[in-house]
């Protein structure tokens, strides 16, 4: 039974969310919506972007000086697969405003008591898994062009790269089959996660309905992905401290690019209900708790 809700969700016959056409103007506007929620809610946002950079630059200087200096760039650059993953307290902060409910830093880890819990930490377990599959890739892409010994020195790494046959044929390949592994993940991620926050519909379900919004809408949902990934190298100069403030505007807006791609739950599941907290009146109570004055 836990793994069936996990894929399917809480329905036994889960009913396939409604994608719609979106254009252009859509991701304009959910990056303006995303902007907005950062600067209404800028010090929730940076204190949970903060360790994304962190942890880029620490990810990288573990690289620099030992055999694996050739996996900076694919760690530097292949983290961000990882990314929808990172920025679910983002989506839930969204969501918590968009109903009118406290967006305080504190309510992004009101993700842990989600329904789709399970089905958040599968694909997010995927995700994972392909960001270690492009790292494997990645380092035999390197071994097929240098061979087993790894460079000398940073510099030497970057003569080698840069000025030789084999380097570039490393950047044109290693490119290449980077941008497939960020399509894949662009086309299973971008609506996913947000999907899991706002309904309990399981990860199959979530996963087919981001390839449904992907697949028909190709061309927007491409130029969308060229936006994060021109946002993403801009936030990592210099050194990932950009990406405070990239992550959290492109976490919200991808909050808000999933309203637009995906037609509302006419069913929406009571867990899912917003909740607020309820203001009783003297009334609601004893009559003896409130004594009238004579």
């Amino acid at each position: 039974m836990a793994t069936a809700h996990i894929l399917v969700g809480a329905s036994t016959s889960p009913a396939r969310p409604v994608v719609r056409r979106i254009s252009p103007s859509d991701l304009y506007q959910s990056l303006a919506r995303g902007v907005d929620d950062f600067t209404a809610m800028p010090s929730h946002a940076l204190f949970l972007c903060v360790i994304y950079p962190l942890l880029g630059i620490f990810l990288v200087t573990m690289t620099v000086g030992s055999s694996l200096l050739p996996l900076a760039f694919p760690i530097a650059a292949g983290f961000a697969l990882v990314g929808p993953l990172a920025a679910i307290g983002l989506y839930e902060l969204s969501r918590r405003r968009e109903a009118g409910l406290d967006s305080s830093s504190s309510h992004a880890l009101e993700v842990l008591h989600s329904p789709s819990l399970g089905a958040i930490i599968a694909l997010g377990v995927l995700l994972m898994a392909i960001f270690l599959i492009w790292l494997a890739v990645a380092d035999a892409i390197y071994i097929a062009n240098f061979g087993y010994h790894g460079p000398a020195s940073v510099r030497q790494f970057a003569v080698d790269v840069l000025t030789t046959s084999a380097g570039w044929h490393l950047i044109v390949v290693g490119t290449g089959v980077g941008f497939l592994f960020a399509v894949l993940v662009l086309t299973i991620g971008a609506i996913s996660f947000p999907l899991l926050l706002d309904r309990d519909v399981g990860a199959a379900v979530a996963l087919l309905t981001s390839i449904r919004v992907v697949a028909a809408n190709p061309g927007t949902m491409a130029l969308w992905g060229f936006i994060v990934a021109a946002l993403l190298v801009i936030g990592s100069i210099p050194f990932f401290l950009g990406l405070t403030i990239v992550m959290p505007v492109l976490g919200h807006a991808t909050w808000h690019l999933y309203r637009r791609a995906v037609e509302p739950d006419p069913n929406p599941h009571p867990d899912y209900q917003p909740r607020q907290r309820s203001r009783r009146s003297a009334a609601d109570f004893p009559a003896a708790l409130f004594p009238t004055r004579e």
